[in-house]
């Protein structure tokens, strides 16, 4: 299994939008930058990832599956870029603002530092376990 994390302006799509989904889930519509795209096809059915408010909260607050792989995203009328569908799998207890990880010098690596500005990125399996253990998990 891979692990991933995708950003979301609450204002926009907010954690209890994701669980009101539903087991079925939702698209992940919307994505234009080709490098997350990439990252997108790379995913693969149980996948996981986290579910991190951008903008206002700053903070990686639940986790999600790919419930469906890559395909073409209705909202792009040029075809060009496709979407992931996710569900939602917990929230997690803690959430993990940008600043903890920043101060975590474990993390100092990790693509939500480095690549502040990507919507999806990858998550390197130690950096999900301490994620995951500074959420409370």
């Amino acid at each position: 299994m891979a692990y991933w994390l995708i950003k979301s302006e609450p204002s926009a799509w907010s954690w209890d939008m994701q669980v009101a989904a539903g087991a079925t889930g939702t698209g992940w519509t919307g994505v234009r930058n080709h490098t997350a795209k990439l990252q997108m096809m790379a995913m693969k059915l149980g996948d996981q990832a986290f579910f991190y408010h951008s903008n206002d909260g700053k903070e990686v607050v639940g986790i999600v599956e790919v419930c469906r792989e890559y395909h073409p995203d209705p909202t792009d009328a040029t075809g060009k870029f496709g979407m992931v569908d996710f569900r939602s799998v917990r929230p997690l207890p803690k959430p993990v603002t940008l600043a903890q990880v920043k101060e975590t010098p474990a993390l100092k690596d990790m693509s939500l530092v480095t690549s502040f500005r990507l919507s999806v990125q990858p998550v390197r399996d130690e950096e999900w376990n301490l994620v995951c253990k500074m959420g409370g998990m």
